[in-house]
């Protein structure tokens, strides 16, 4: 029972779906209440609280990786996410809106889009299940980004902190040439993969079981409905905030990976995805509003591990503060920069060492 009950902490992301709320039924500065806790709040509570690296004793991370509530919570996302998408498709409706209020609320929806239609889409898409690995593609349908469940799956864990890698920026990218090369290379690199399954399974990449194909005709009948049931004015509100969301995506991405390089040996491959590949952070407010995204150096060193048992790794590179704060901070490069490679000349001299 102690255990559930601290199983509670992970619906504290759900403040996103009441701001949300609050946002699609009111004007003013209320409208912009998910922004003020995303990028002001959190990023001030982060800097407050110190990072809290311990990790769960065995016993009990066998306990809790066994409990079924912490997935509960995270295919509760699933419905919470359409009413609020519905919620907002509704409320761009109203003709009395200013542009301030209007632009609030696709910014509002377009945090929905990332932090729930994507990032949980990512936790769900790493279950061996196919009811979960469904709920990650109905979630990702609301960012229009379902072929991340392709590449992330198959090509980003396979190729990470590697030049072949178009999700793995490099020391010295600015993040937003690194949009243009993730956003492009990632769906070019989908296609690839389901092409080359396609091929192998069918016969042909022309085919209805092409993973793909499919994708594409659920996104463009998707759209279709909103046009058809909201109009056009609506269905580009909508763009707008599924833009937002994977932007938000592919700035974690940016930080995720940051100029770390795996090794490449003399057969030409690389050596294993280890802990030191990937940047982490232990910073608590921003493990609970991503479910433990932030651990990320454990999940590339074993995938299948579900994030309510991620964890610290000694030899992890540390970021500074959360991701919250760090995304932020990739917005401006030269601090970035400054702040960033040092800290990747230091984690290479301790590889090294």
């Amino acid at each position: 029972m102690h255990h559930r009950i601290k199983a509670l902490k992970y619906l504290t992301p759900f403040i996103f779906f009441i701001g949300a709320s609050i946002s699609f039924q009111t004007t003013g500065w209320t409208v912009w209440i998910n922004m003020i806790i995303a990028w002001i709040l959190v990023p001030v509570l982060e800097l407050v609280f110190k990072p809290n690296p311990t990790n769960l004793e065995t016993a009990e991370e066998e306990l809790v990786k066994k409990d079924s509530f912490y997935d509960w919570i995270l295919h509760l996302v699933v419905p919470l996410q359409y009413a609020l998408l519905y919620m907002f498709l509704v409320s761009m409706q109203d003709p009395t809106l200013d542009t301030w209020d209007r632009v609030g609320r696709i910014t509002v929806m377009g945090i929905l889009c990332g932090s729930f239609g994507i990032n949980v889409a990512h936790e769900l898409g790493h279950r061996v299940n196919r009811y979960e690995q469904t709920l990650a593609k109905f979630l990702l349908l609301t960012s229009l980004y379902m072929h991340f469940f392709t590449e992330h799956n198959k090509g980003h864990h396979t190729r990470v902190a590697t030049h072949e890698d178009p999700s793995s920026a490099r020391k010295g990218e600015w993040v937003y040439l690194f949009y243009f090369r993730t956003i492009i290379m990632g769906f070019v690199s989908a296609w690839e993969i389901a092409n080359n399954e396609s091929r192998k399974k069918n016969g042909t990449a022309f085919s209805w079981k092409n993973e793909m194909i499919q994708f594409q005709l659920i996104q463009g009948a998707f759209l279709f409905l909103i046009y058809w049931f909201f109009g056009f004015f609506v269905l580009t509100c909508f763009l707008g905030a599924a833009l937002i969301g994977i932007l938000l995506l592919e700035t974690v991405n940016y930080i995720e990976h940051y100029g770390l390089q795996r090794e490449q040996l003399e057969n030409g491959r690389y050596e294993r995805a280890m802990p030191a590949h990937s940047w982490n952070s232990n910073h608590v407010v921003g493990r609970l509003m991503l479910f433990e995204l932030s651990r990320h150096s454990d999940h590339h060193y074993l995938a299948s591990r579900k994030y309510q048992v991620l964890r610290h790794h000694d030899n992890a590179p540390q970021m500074p503060t959360g991701y919250p704060g760090m995304m932020l901070l990739s917005l401006v490069p030269p601090l970035w920069f400054a702040i960033m490679n040092r800290r990747i000349e230091k984690q290479f001299a301790k590889i090294a060492a």
